[in-house]
């Protein structure tokens, strides 16, 4: 190991790994110039038929600057892949629509695409690379279009005054057996990167490393002799690493993931365009990878693709059928638990729980409660979690604490009833400010510190790792799959293996269960406290529908058990709690959004206030008909009342 600190060999691999990224891409054709119309929001549909007309359309011809902040495009343009080019690899589509300046974790630009009027794929800034299918590799020519989400770039304090800047965009040629040693070489640098300099391994990694190098082929200029020199580079590295020592006794759950706020810096029908695209993404990458899994919450996001994109609602269907795909987290939307009511909290999982039952059929809902991203979590919910049939609690949040450290990473967390409910805390932190996260990237690093960072390592060695790019970022990428299936069984790290949230905690349970502590009543985040105040229009309309709907369904029920003629207006008060439930999301409640989301939801919650104007009335007109009077006084609650009541009266001026 001494020699290698001396001549700074890991130093000088890690810059030789460009020389294999920069073969991976044998052969590429660059597509010239693109028709650009701008749309005026997101509710509006893209061109992509064959036959419509964008020949008065803007020309861009990349490289070139032009997306302007928090904007929305259709670009369209042809393409044709030459004949032959299947022969030498993949043929894929690259994409480099934008880059913005210091920006570096939000996703942005985001599009669809659509090949003939059908789409197909997503590219955005982590997914850049799209494998075509075969039908589009025949020599034809094909119109390719893109609904483009320029995005807001983490920019709050309002519009910058610069454009995205195109680099280019192409019809490529991939290497597989380059790509493929390339996820080798660099999951092994970057764990012997991350792997104490104690650590017997990481001298043996660099060793191994370095003799692959001399074996490949790397004189400039590169050609098909470097090629050649693959396969015998490959198995080198492999033999090597099986020599450099055992992987750790710790397992680790990888959850492939993306985390889609409903609402936060962009509006509803934004989301809507979201989902299209990271499950679009998703599946895409699942036909190339046979161990992927993913998971994903939120019955309103999965509603929102079935009305959409109803074929991507059925390969979703499918997925969850085979086991690839996991529906988890009893909300109908990942809600605050701290100012929505306690029957809200129980819609929530009635609402969400049912449309899981209705479209992927009874059982298939993972019984997890997974509200990762939540600011607290009130002292009943371990009650209304199991009630609602739900067995075990995900989060990550607590992390976030300004004071206090949560002295536990799993055990059972116990409500006011004593009701208990397994729970764990992620424990993946972010390299560069050592937070927790749900956004994991899957690399060497973040692996090792899942389980360093474990508080309990004497308890259990069964952990899981949150990772993929949310918010359309389109989940896990290519790179962080490949890292996966290097580190299932790699030296001195953790093991990897794809997986439910649900075989998580059903191992955890089984190996640490007896032995975890137990915490008592609220989780509360100390942090994020402006959230109680701000945004006060839309908590005072959240408290006032609550009420209304209370009152409105007792009329309602009480109507139709004394009115055989009144029917129960079960259609209605479903979409006015899915308004409710929907609002109560945990960055539009507490009032975290940009402000044109506070718009949307006021016109929300008036549509509530007409249904239960409109249902109440008619609840009311039934009950006439059976008590009589002039008057009808009403007391929906389960208590005498002596308050002051408030009648409108209209008086008939002829009498």
């Amino acid at each position: 190991m001494a020699l290698h600190e001396q001549r700074f060999t890991l130093k000088k691999l890690k810059s030789r790994i460009n020389i294999i990224d920069s073969q991976i891409v044998r052969s590429r054709l660059p597509i010239v110039a693109f028709k650009c119309f701008e749309h005026k929001d997101a509710s509006e549909d893209p061109f992509v038929e064959a036959d419509f007309d964008d020949s008065n359309w803007k020309t861009i011809t990349p490289p070139a600057y032009w997306g302007k902040w928090d904007t929305n495009f259709t670009f369209r343009t042809k393409f044709t892949v030459p004949d032959g080019w299947e022969k030498l690899g993949q043929i894929a589509l690259q994409f480099k629509l934008g880059s913005i300046p210091g920006r570096l974790n939000f996703c942005h630009p985001e599009a669809l695409l659509y090949i003939d009027g059908k789409s197909f794929a997503a590219a955005d800034k982590f997914h850049t690379t799209v494998s075509l299918p075969k039908q589009f590799c025949d020599g034809k020519e094909h119109l390719l279009a893109m609904h483009i989400y320029t995005g807001k770039w983490g920019w709050f304090g309002g519009a910058p005054d610069f454009n995205l800047f195109m680099e280019g965009c192409w019809v490529a040629v991939i290497d597989k057996s380059a790509r493929d040693l390339l996820a080798v070489v660099r999951v092994a640098l970057e764990s012997a990167e991350t792997l104490p300099s104690e650590s017997v391994a990481r001298g043996r990694i660099i060793e191994a490393v370095d003799k692959t190098f001399k074996v490949l082929n790397t004189p400039t200029p590169l050609g098909e002799s470097f090629y050649a020199s693959i396969p015998a580079a490959y198995e080198l590295l492999k033999d090597e690493l099986k020599k450099a020592g055992h992987s750790l006794d710790v397992n680790i759950t990888a959850i492939g993931h993306s985390h889609i706020d409903v609402a936060w810096l962009w509006r509803l029908e934004q989301t809507r365009r979201k989902c299209g695209r990271t499950f679009h993404t998703v599946l895409g990458l699942m036909g190339e990878f046979d161990d992927y899994v993913f998971t994903q919450s939120q019955p309103q996001l999965y509603d929102y693709v079935r009305q959409d994109y109803p074929q991507l609602f059925a390969d979703i269907q499918k997925k969850v059928a085979a086991g690839k795909w996991e529906i988890i987290g009893g909300m109908w939307v990942e809600a605050d638990c701290n100012l929505s009511g306690a029957e809200s909290l129980a819609r929530q999982f009635l609402i969400g729980r049912t449309f899981f039952a209705e479209h992927f059929g009874k059982g298939t809902e993972s019984p997890v409660f997974w509200l990762p991203d939540v600011f607290g979590y009130c002292a009943n919910l371990p009650q209304l979690i199991k009630l609602a049939g739900m067995e075990y609690f995900f989060t990550i949040k607590l992390s976030w604490n300004q004071y206090n450290k949560m002295p536990f990473d799993s055990f059972w967390w116990q409500g006011l009833d004593g009701t208990k409910v397994l729970t764990h805390f992620g424990t993946t932190r972010n390299v560069d400010d050592n937070s927790v996260t749900y956004n994991g990237l899957a690399n060497p690093c973040q692996i090792y510190n899942t389980w360093t960072s474990c508080s309990q390592k004497e308890n259990h060695s069964e952990l899981m790792t949150c990772f993929g790019y949310g918010d359309g970022g389109g989940g896990p990428t290519r790179e962080m799959l490949e890292n996966i299936k290097e580190l299932n069984d790699f030296p001195d790290m953790p093991k990897v293996k794809h997986g439910k949230a649900i075989d998580f905690f059903r191992k955890l349970e089984k190996t640490s269960g007896p032995t975890l502590p137990v915490w008592n009543g609220e989780l509360y985040l100390e942090f994020h406290r402006g959230t109680y105040t701000t945004q006060s229009r839309n908590k005072r309309a959240n408290r006032k529908s609550e009420f209304g709907l209370h009152d409105a369904e007792f009329l309602c029920s009480l109507a139709e058990s004394l009115n055989s003629d009144f029917k129960y207006p079960y259609d209605k008060f479903e979409q006015a709690w899915k308004f409710v439930c929907l609002n109560q999301f945990h960055d539009i409640i507490p009032g975290s959004s940009v402000a044109e989301v506070y718009v949307d939801s006021l016109k929300q919650y008036g549509q509530v206030e007409n249904i239960i104007k409109d249902t109440s009335a008619e609840a009311l007109s039934a009950l006439s008909m059976n008590i009589g009077g002039d008057i009808i006084l009403v007391n929906p609650a389960s208590f005498e009342r002596t308050d002051i009541c408030f009648c409108d009266i209209v008086l008939d001026t002829n009498q």
